[in-house]
């Protein structure tokens, strides 16, 4: 082969293994391009379930929280129903042991429990001013005939200040420091109530018949109470007599009644806190019961 030959040879050699080379150096570019896309898919993807996985937990948490919260509401609703279910069924047993006259033994230990938060609550005092506002409303609207045979029946015993035995009774066997004041402050502001109505009446000119279910022998003392506190001035006092002693208490009003009707009075309205007194034969006018501790 002559000098040029080798020459050509040499280039040609040259030129091809410049071509390979660069060949070469674009495929080895060409490769690690591809690896650095994927590398990039890879970032996107885990950016992508790092989002996910974010989003699940805060669900997770949201949902975890809302879960509690109605766990706290249910709760919350039976710690409030049980109470009111327990207050429903003792005031309808309540009224139906009163209505016959049965005495407070009759009563479950719950509603004694429940007869002393109503007091010491305040419930008792807010029942009783309703129903002197109702009293007082409903005679702010009328006058008394001039015949003077309109007459108001008034409770006897609910003058006189035998609250402090009932809540003591109520309370027996509870906590009687959880209501140390209570009797207290019921027979000063009962006693004032009842008072403050005889007294609103009797201004208004309407005649008072009181009835007592004491029997006739504490006749005098009644007076003198009465008379005491100043509440005098009444049209009549009926105590028992001593055939009527071993009587109903609800016969033994009625029977009354019946003679006030015969005597020509009209009955304008009937004043008690207990059911006996409101009851039975003779009624006439518009009933107001206050509210009774017991009951």
């Amino acid at each position: 082969m002559s000098a040029y030959g080798h020459q050509m040879e040499r280039e040609y050699s040259a030129q091809s293994l410049l071509s390979r080379g660069s060949s070469e150096r674009e495929s080895s570019y060409t490769m690690e391009t591809g690896i650095y896309m994927s590398s990039c898919a890879a970032i996107v993807f885990i950016a992508g379930l790092v989002v996910v996985g974010f989003s699940l937990m805060t669900l997770l948490i949201a949902l975890s929280v809302m879960l509690q919260n109605c766990q706290r509401q249910n709760s919350g609703v039976v710690d409030v129903q049980k109470p009111a279910e327990d207050y429903d069924y003792c005031r309808i047993l309540a009224l139906h042991i009163e209505l016959n006259h049965l005495g407070s033994d009759s009563f479950p230990s719950i509603c004694k429990a429940l007869a002393v938060q109503f007091i010491r609550d305040g419930q008792y005092i807010r029942e009783l001013n309703i129903t002197l506002s109702m009293v007082e409303n409903y005679f702010s609207s009328i006058r008394p005939g001039e015949d003077g045979q309109d007459v108001v029946l008034m409770d006897v015993d609910d003058f006189f200040p035998l609250e402090h035995f009932a809540i003591d009774h109520l309370m027996h066997r509870f906590n009687r420091k959880t209501c140390s004041d209570c009797h207290k402050d019921v027979k000063h502001l009962k006693q004032m109530h009842v008072h403050e109505i005889y007294t609103k009446l009797r201004g208004g000119g309407w005649p008072l018949i009181l009835l007592s279910r004491k029997p006739e022998r504490l006749r005098n003392t009644t007076v003198q109470y009465l008379v005491s506190v100043g509440c005098g001035g009444w049209s009549s006092l009926i105590m028992r007599a001593d055939d009527e002693l071993q009587m109903d208490s609800q016969e033994y009003f009625s029977r009354r009644r019946n003679i006030i009707q015969k005597q020509g009075f009209r009955t304008v309205a009937a004043i008690s806190s207990q059911l006996d007194f409101l009851t039975g034969s003779g009624m006439g006018g518009l009933n107001f019961k206050l509210p009774n501790i017991i009951f």
